[in-house]
């Protein structure tokens, strides 16, 4: 179908819940949400912790992976990001488990609230309220309380900066003031380049929906782009309605490039984008490269995008915020709006159904 993305008004034509508007503020939400994630009082026993688990699902977990790759060598003790009911057996009253719900209600961090607190761990909960910020609050636990309105997945900034400012004030990691200050700069200027008003000829996002209309996408990235290719696969799925999987290098090396001759339909029907850090790492730089000269050999075209930023933390969002676009361009080129998200609901409402009709012994 025929695509007005050019203004604002043409894209909200496809988009009434207005996820433009989400995308347009994201980068001036950086350092109030870290500040203050800083800013809350916790008890000081959580400094004397020996690791760290943060327990969340999606949008939510999202942001633990991505403190996890910012703190891995700079940090005093080890993150773990927890996606499942329960905890690990080793957790116990020297780990800190963030227990991070946008809505509150996320069963999988409900369960694992629950072990945490029968384990006795230092407890945070991350949350816009609901059932966590119920149970957080009576058993006396801090609550970092999220005021933002928005799909978890558009909500990033209030997940991740809040929980990068109470790993700082805990001196877990060090203090990253410039990088978040850094961040939002880069994120800033990028989101000039990539806004509705930018022609595709100059519009990098829209350029790459357009490659990857009509087909798989699959994101390769590693090191602390990791996580950003994660982003960008549950970007496209839950923005564009559309399939996508991400793959790990330098992982990937060691199998996947095997596979790429066959199918041959797989040319023409999967796009591969590579996400790069240059001068990051000089081992994934040339395995990236090299792998992307494989891809070629096999009638690929992959698209590489390197990230742009002094910092890590400047890295990482600039390549972020380009998915989020690109994503939602992708969404409007799919004819769907890029908000709702109804196979999780139905989801939801089937395993809530099924609770009741055969509850557990």
């Amino acid at each position: 179908m025929a695509v007005d993305w050019d203004s604002p008004a043409g894209c909200r034509a496809l988009d009434p819940a207005d996820m433009l508007g989400r995308l347009l503020e994201f980068p001036t939400q950086f350092q109030p949400a870290y500040d203050a994630g800083r800013q809350l009082r916790l008890p000081a026993g959580y400094k004397h912790i020996r690791q760290v688990v943060i327990a969340g699902m999606g949008g939510s977990a999202i942001a633990g992976d991505y403190a996890a790759v910012l703190f891995r060598d700079r940090s005093r003790a080890p993150i773990f990001v927890w996606r499942d009911y329960g905890l690990p057996a080793f957790v116990g009253p020297d780990t800190l488990v963030v227990a991070s719900s946008y809505s509150g209600n996320t069963e999988e961090t409900l369960s694992a609230f629950d072990r945490a607190r029968w384990a006795g761990a230092r407890v945070v909960a991350l949350t816009t309220g609901g059932e966590l910020g119920r149970r957080a609050a009576a058993a006396g636990y801090p609550v970092f309380k999220i005021d933002y309105q928005a799909p978890p997945r558009a909500a990033l900034a209030h997940s991740l900066f809040p929980l990068l400012g109470i790993l700082t004030g805990l001196e877990i990691g060090p203090d990253l003031t410039a990088d978040v200050n850094e961040a939002s700069d880069v994120a800033a200027s990028l989101i000039e380049v990539v806004r509705p008003e930018t022609p595709e000829g100059s519009n990098p996002a829209k350029a790459l929906a357009r490659a990857a209309h009509g087909r798989v996408v699959a994101l390769y990235g590693g090191g602390s782009l990791e996580p950003v290719a994660r982003r960008w696969k549950t970007q496209v799925n839950e923005n564009a309605k559309g399939w996508a999987f991400f793959e790990v290098l330098p992982e990937l090396n060691h199998n996947a490039v095997v596979g790429f001759a066959h199918p041959p339909v797989a040319r023409e029907a999967i796009l591969v984008v590579g996400l790069a850090s240059p001068g990051e790492s000089a081992e994934l730089d040339a395995r990236l490269e090299v792998t992307a000269e494989l891809l070629r050999q096999s009638g690929h075209e992959p698209r590489i995008i390197p990230a742009r930023g002094d910092s890590r933390l400047a890295r990482m969002m600039y390549l972020t915020v380009l998915g989020d676009w690109f994503s939602y361009y992708l969404a409007l080129l799919n004819g769907v709006d890029p908000t709702p998200v109804p196979p999780i609901d139905f989801l939801k409402a089937e395993l809530a159904r099924r609770r009741e009709r055969h509850p557990a012994a």
